[in-house]
């Protein structure tokens, strides 16, 4: 429509005449069982007289945008095609899962964020159709009308152009209007990544970042409700400093255990591990004779509420009990601990699990009245520390007025009115998307009241760059009704080797692939977001 969806192409029939001045202003209406659109055609003569007063630049950056976009038709449409035909991996992934990442990103966000996508969605295929609009516009060709349209359940837009116009056009020109959709779409984008790097420099005299990420919404549903209230700052992931939101999910995403039984058969034995990858502490000795004895219930060992079980680790990877102990609680309860988590967080770390150790002897060993212990977990379950400050309570106000300065610093995370740090064992995954995140605070708690701008900013930039860049790489694809099935169809009429007839056939095996190619990978899209939500 020449639009957000394709072209407006109505072979066989002259174009419909252009409005007069009296009803430029109305509007019209169609509706069917599966369709329908409101024409609109108050922007007709704005539009046409601010392209063509402006033509000679116009098309100067409407050429630019035909280069571009050539060059994406093909590398989009050939990763597309190798990802369908499974010809070509990257690290063990497909090379075009990026289309369908960018557009699952586009809507990563939760329900209360619903406006924000469809205010992007608006956003970005109105500048797409203005794109197109004010391309033919600078060419001469009168806009008939803009139309929005909801075909079944997907909606879109369009600009109907005069089509007799449009085709006496030199080639070159049809390309500038074909493709200036797709430029604009980028150019939008551009917009948003110059803007979220301007976003700090603009938010500097309100707030301050760069000293942990600040909670903006936590669900009851989430399983770090318990821990974590709104507006409180995560300061460090298992003793990593994290300044950005990207640092969270990956930070989360590294210490997350496959959801694979801990049972491991070695020969004819069985054995279970503890699924920490290694994460241990250096307990006393002292500690682990005062430890409280295993409860063993239903032929399993289990520890107290409010204590974690820990087992001895070491330097060979996992720590195992084999079934040969199963037999005998006492001898199992050996090897085993119940300790207080808050209270063994505080102990100096040793094990190969952590992030930014490096795997050696050295990394498991203590000192000689101590134990590296590592906690024995769930299958598919993690340990991870997490240390947080409260610098907006009361409290932490009355102690440390300073806190929220730019320059403060809060190396103690021990318990304190300002806060701590909590152990959470169990799926990093879901605990990682369970909370809304920002890397802005503002500097004093007076302004506390607009602390979720910078979030909403963000939210807002982020979702505008996904869905222009989801539109624009769509619109690539040489598709029935988009924007690259007009960009093809006129590209091959300056190849001078090809026949009519086979341009012709060309063309329609490009629309069949690419449209099957395409469905098959929206299915796979919403078949995945679809299991994700569900």
């Amino acid at each position: 429509m020449i639009g957000g969806g394709g072209r407006s192409r109505r072979r066989g029939r002259a174009p419909a005449a252009l409005p007069s001045s009296a009803a430029a202003d109305q509007t019209e209406h169609s509706l069917s069982c599966w369709y329908w659109d409101c024409k609109i055609y108050a922007f007709n003569h704005m539009i046409f007289n601010l392209g063509w007063k402006h033509a000679r630049y116009t098309r100067a950056w409407s050429s630019i945008g035909v280069y571009f976009s050539l060059v994406a038709l093909v590398g989009i449409s050939l990763l597309l095609l190798w990802d369908s035909v499974g010809a070509f991996h990257v690290r063990g992934g497909y090379v075009s899962a990026w289309l369908p990442n960018l557009l699952s990103s586009s809507f990563s966000v939760s329900l209360m964020d619903t406006p924000i996508i469809i205010a992007s969605t608006i956003l970005s295929i109105a500048f797409h159709e203005f794109g197109h609009a004010i391309a033919a516009a600078s060419e001469g060709v009168q806009m008939e009308y803009v139309a929005i349209f909801i075909a079944v359940i997907f909606p879109g837009a369009l600009v109907a152009l005069n089509y007799d116009l449009l085709e006496n056009l030199p080639l070159f020109s049809m390309l500038r209007i074909y493709c200036a959709g797709i430029w604009h779409n980028v150019m939008l984008c551009a917009a948003c990544v110059l803007m979220a790097l301007l976003l700090p420099v603009v938010l500097y005299p309100l707030y301050t970042s760069g000293d942990g990420l600040t909670v903006m919404g936590v669900p009851q549903t989430s399983p770090l409700s318990g821990y974590l209230s709104v507006h409180d700052v995560i300061l460090s992931v298992d003793g990593l400093n994290i300044r950005k939101t990207d640092d969270w999910m990956k930070m989360l995403d590294e210490g997350s255990v496959p959801k694979t039984s801990s049972r491991e058969f070695l020969g004819d034995s069985q054995s279970y591990g503890a699924t920490s990858y290694g994460k241990g502490y250096c307990v006393p000795n002292s500690w682990l004779d005062a430890s409280k004895n295993l409860w063993q219930l239903n032929d399993k060992l289990s520890c107290p509420d409010e204590l974690i079980v820990f087992g001895k680790f070491t330097c060979n990877g996992s720590t195992t009990f084999s079934e040969n102990d199963r037999g005998s609680g006492k001898k199992e309860a050996e090897d085993k601990y119940c300790l207080i988590a808050k209270d063994v967080v505080k102990l100096k770390k040793c094990g190969n699990g952590w992030q930014g150790t490096k795997y050696d002897e050295s990394s498991c060993t203590c000192l000689e009245d101590e134990y590296c212990l590592v906690p024995v977990l769930a299958p598919g379950f993690s340990w991870i520390e997490i240390s947080y400050t409260r610098p907006y309570s009361l409290e932490c106000l009355k102690q440390d007025a300073n806190l929220s300065s730019p320059h403060a610093t809060n190396n103690n995370h021990g318990p304190s009115p300002c806060g701590g740090t909590f152990v959470y064992a169990g799926d990093l995954s879901s605990a990682a998307r369970s909370v809304k995140l920002c890397p802005y605070r503002p500097r004093w708690a007076l302004f506390l009241f607009i602390a979720d701008v910078p979030y909403i900013l963000e939210n807002c930039l982020s979702c505008l760059l996904h869905v222009s860049a989801a539109l624009a790489a769509v619109n690539c694809l040489p598709v029935f009704f988009l924007d690259g099935d007009a960009i093809l169809e006129t590209t091959l009429r300056y190849v001078a080797w090809f026949t009519p007839r086979q341009k012709r056939v060309i063309i329609k095996v490009c629309r069949l692939l690419w449209t099957s190619l395409s469905i098959i990978m929206f299915s796979r899209f919403l078949c995945s977001m679809t299991l994700y939500y569900g």
